[in-house]
């Protein structure tokens, strides 16, 4: 396929892709009712609140509706009381026990958890790639050369893998922060009824296991009526502070462009040609990650105002289509964000030549005279920064000052002989040695990038391992769940 074919193809599959969309969910509103149902028949006559007979009969009468419901153009109402209509004409009037000490607000609130919980699960899983881009990319590049900046100015050297080590590690931390939410969502409101649970004694903790829930919602109140509020925009803050440092990213990538000679860009299939000037290499798919991005971000803050303001009680703020909603499409920007990250093209010599153009090593230079002369660091900052404003006047960059004019500098700044040799301030201009040179814990010196590598590495096979271990516990509660209901539904007409 030719460039412009490929790159046609990208953008127009980027185009086509509407605010919120996303792949089919593997379960609807529906299902989820029917899983609560489920749930519910086999509570209720393991608890003797139903006879086992009618359990069964129950049980049977579930299985139907559902079954008639996976028809094509089926309704697939999550209302409980429309399910509850047929449910009683296939299994008779008796089939309303199914509804005893629930509530539609509390089956409400159960149905949103399940499918908050599985946008979490699946966003998680689509957190994993730019991860695994980033620390990809960075192991090619533990010895590359770039500038860093602060203010928007060229402040010091650092490496490549060093930088995007920095935005693996961002990603770690949103990472945790949806496995700490994921922990206080994952829990069940089933069985509190409206608000203050009713006359009979529900097991609501049998419920939450056979539902696939970490516990249960232990207030009543707090179960339909707060918690549905802070655990959706819980979620959605996590997807906002990740969503701010995916911008960060696209926009330093974005600034490369600026320079006519840039040190990286995009791989050619992610980027278009201008339809008037032929030289153009536009960055489609880098300002798109950015529009996902602030559509995350903006999208987040929906979710907080339409919750605020409102009395406990109320149906307006506890609805969970914009959470679902922002979730996908930070599901997009992930995906977004590693086919960026996996199609840059880094030049190692051009952002050395970068560096090398301005005075970035000058703090190594004032370490140099603290280090080898006892110098203090104020006197020879002092030194790096006359020798930054003579260099600069003088249209020379810093490998290019001779002997005579680093020497002459110092004398003219303190009146004094240079206390080191000539060749100890020049390993200080270099920023390969610079860099080589650091010390600390976390930074860009290779040894150390390399032990971040590994860390991070494991860090994200144990990220891996948290969601394989997620989504078993739920294929098991639902395995159990399927077991116990096909036991009940089987004993009926016996």
């Amino acid at each position: 396929m030719s460039h412009i074919c490929r790159c046609a193809a990208f953008i127009v599959a980027l185009a086509l892709v509407p605010a919120g969309a996303s792949a089919q969910d593997a379960s609807d509103d529906f299902d989820r009712l029917g899983q609560i149902n489920k749930a519910s028949i086999v509570m209720l006559t393991e608890a003797g609140l139903v006879p086992e007979p009618l359990g069964a009969t129950i049980a049977a009468g579930i299985a139907q509706v559902v079954g008639e419901q996976e028809e094509p153009g089926s309704r697939r109402s999550s209302d409980y009381l429309v399910f509850e209509e047929r449910l009683v004409e296939v299994a008779g009037r008796g089939a309303s026990r199914l509804h005893t000490g629930r509530s539609r607000q509390d089956i409400g609130s159960t149905f949103r958890r399940l499918a908050l919980r599985e946008a979490l699960l699946a966003t998680y899983g689509a957190l994993l790639a730019p991860r695994d881009a980033l620390l990809a990319l960075a192991e090619e590049h533990t010895d590359t050369i770039i500038p860093g900046y602060t203010h928007g100015v060229q402040a010091q050297p650092t490496s490549l893998a060093h930088y995007l080590l920095a935005f693996a590690a961002a990603l770690e931390r949103d990472a945790n922060r949806l496995e700490e939410a994921y922990a206080r969502l994952n829990r069940s409101p089933l069985g509190a009824a409206a608000l203050g649970t009713s006359g009979f004694p529900i097991d609501r903790e049998r419920l939450a296991e056979l539902l696939g829930f970490g516990g249960v919602l232990e207030n009543s109140y707090d179960a339909n009526h707060v918690s549905s509020v802070d655990s959706k925009t819980e979620l959605a803050s996590a997807l906002a502070i990740s969503a701010i440092a995916v911008g960060q990213f696209s926009e330093d990538v974005q600034v490369q462009y600026h320079d006519p000679a840039p040190w990286l860009l995009l791989d050619r299939s992610l980027t278009g040609i201008s339809s008037i000037m032929p030289q153009k290499r536009n960055p489609i798919a880098l300002e798109r990650l950015r529009q996902v991005a602030s559509t995350v971000l903006g999208d987040a803050q929906t979710v907080f105002l339409t919750a605020h303001n409102t009395s406990t009680g109320m149906i307006d703020y506890r609805g969970a289509d914009q959470i679902l909603e922002t979730a996908e499409k930070a599901r997009e920007m992930y995906e977004l964000y590693a086919a960026v990250v996996g199609g840059l093209e880094v030049d190692p010599a051009r952002s050395l030549a970068e560096v090398d153009a301005d005075y970035a090593t000058m703090t190594e230079v004032a370490d140099t005279l603290l280090r080898h002369a006892d110098i203090p660091f104020r006197e020879g900052h002092h030194y790096a920064s006359e020798l930054t404003e003579y260099g600069r006047s003088h249209g020379k960059r810093p490998k290019e000052l001779s002997a005579e004019e680093l020497l002459h500098v110092y004398e003219e700044t303190y009146g004094e002989p240079l206390p080191v040799s000539v060749d100890r301030i020049r390993e200080a201009l270099d920023p390969e040695q610079m860099v080589a040179g650091r010390r600390g814990l976390g930074g860009p010196q290779p040894a150390e990038t390399r032990r971040m590598l590994q860390e991070g590495r494991g860090r994200l096979d144990a990220s891996r391992d948290w969601l394989e271990d997620a989504h078993a516990a739920l294929r098991d509660a639902e395995t159990a769940l399927e077991a116990s209901f096909t036991a009940l539904a089987a004993g009926a007409g016996k």
